[in-house]
């Protein structure tokens, strides 16, 4: 693997504008998967999907709903918008929205004929920006009280204002919980503009790391599924068709999952679970173990603990019951990953470094899952012959 590759797959895509379901996502996932043939990845291929839009446009009429409908919209506004940005049954989203398309891009390396399989996961899709994301104000705290800092693991909790405004209706604090309501429909509005960031860090970093992977792929001894889901950044798109359609025909016991998210920051973490509102650790702690062990025998330092107050792809495989862990990366001095959601998330402020560090950790995972896989295999043949 070249850093020259992993520049080019950052640099070629971050000029298209790729939000959810638009033409220039579909025009980043030709790109990709042809990039993927061209590093030697078998059956890359473009599929179409379907995918329901949010978030921000999507929760206005509920605001609306928690203003005007008193406690009992107010209440049912804020158990509408949990369910939907934690991925629970998303009632509301299937209420309010129709199916759109979006693009899903798979490939194959590895061995072929291999009885287990490294689902590498990424997303290729971009996120609109908004006032919400400027960290200023988190910076200034890092300045201010770094020891807190370097006892945080778990990202700010950005989505408890937006749940938690009509909440102070429901408690009969009806003037502070409908201005509390204003003030997150206007910051929902501000994201409502659809102005599109680069998105070099999040997520070209993840994409560019499936190329280089595809270029050292014929080197590793179990099956790699690569693949880059679209729609990511609306709260979880192309995942769920994926999940559906091919990871489920897949033997959980013989299956893992990592995905790679926001990977172009000064430092790598591992993400060990996730939750809007609850707390919900990834499926198999034994298999993060064997993420933080790769890692170690890569060189790569990897900081653990680590879970995030928002969602990624790595939910929906994991609850689906597959070993799931998911590699970021962050600023350690201030834990903000670099340019997240923002203009200034541009290929010359990705950290390539550590792009190339989360590719050393996939290449080393995959041969530890062979090495474990041959261990298992030999143990149910002698436990079969006695």
């Amino acid at each position: 693997m070249s850093d020259a590759t992993l520049r080019e797959v950052v640099e070629a895509l971050a000029p298209l504008r790729r939000a959810a379901g638009s033409d220039d996502e579909r025009a980043a996932a030709e790109w990709l998967a042809e990039r993927l043939t061209r590093a030697g990845a078998r059956a890359a291929r473009v599929e179409d999907v379907p995918y329901r839009d949010g978030y921000a446009r999507l929760y206005m009429p509920l605001n609306l709903l928690a203003l005007f409908g008193g406690r009992l919209g107010a209440l049912a506004a804020a158990a509408l918008i949990a369910d939907d940005a934690s991925n629970y049954k998303r009632v509301w989203r299937r209420v309010a929205s129709r199916p759109k398309p979006t693009t899903n891009v798979i490939a194959e390396t590895g061995r072929p004929d291999a009885a287990d399989t490294l689902v590498v996961l990424a997303h290729h899709d971009a996120a609109p920006t908004g006032v919400v994301f400027d960290q200023r104000a988190q910076r200034a705290f890092a300045r201010r009280f770094p020891d807190v800092v370097a006892r945080t693991y778990t990202s700010l909790p950005l989505w408890w204002p937006v749940i938690g405004a009509p909440l102070l209706t429901v408690a009969g604090l009806k003037r502070t919980g409908r201005a509390a309501t204003l003030l997150t429909g206007l910051i929902g509005l501000d994201i409502a503009r659809n102005r599109i960031v680069p998105g070099a860090n999040d997520n070209l970093s993840g994409v560019a790391a499936l190329v280089a992977l595809a270029e050292r792929g014929h080197d590793l001894p179990v099956r790699l599924l690569l693949v880059s889901c679209g729609a990511e950044e609306v709260l979880q798109g192309g995942i769920y068709p994926f999940v559906d359609d091919h990871l489920r025909a897949l033997d959980p016991q013989r299956t893992w999952v990592l995905n790679l998210d926001t990977i172009g920051s000064p430092e790598l973490f591992m993400v060990e679970g996730e939750g809007i509102l609850v707390m919900e650790d990834y499926c198999a702690p034994a298999f993060r173990d064997q993420v933080a062990a790769a890692a170690a025998r890569a060189g790569v330092p990897l900081t653990r603990g680590c879970r995030a107050r928002s969602s990624t792809d790595a939910v929906i495989p994991s609850r689906a019951g597959y070993p799931t862990a998911t590699l970021c990366s962050w600023e350690p001095a201030t834990r903000c990953l670099s340019d997240y959601h923002l203009m200034t998330d541009v290929p010359e402020r990705v950290d390539y470094t550590t792009v190339a560090a989360a590719v050393a950790v996939a290449a080393a995972l995959a041969e530890d899952l062979a090495s474990t896989s041959s261990t298992r295999s030999a143990t149910a043949a002698s436990t079969a012959s006695t």
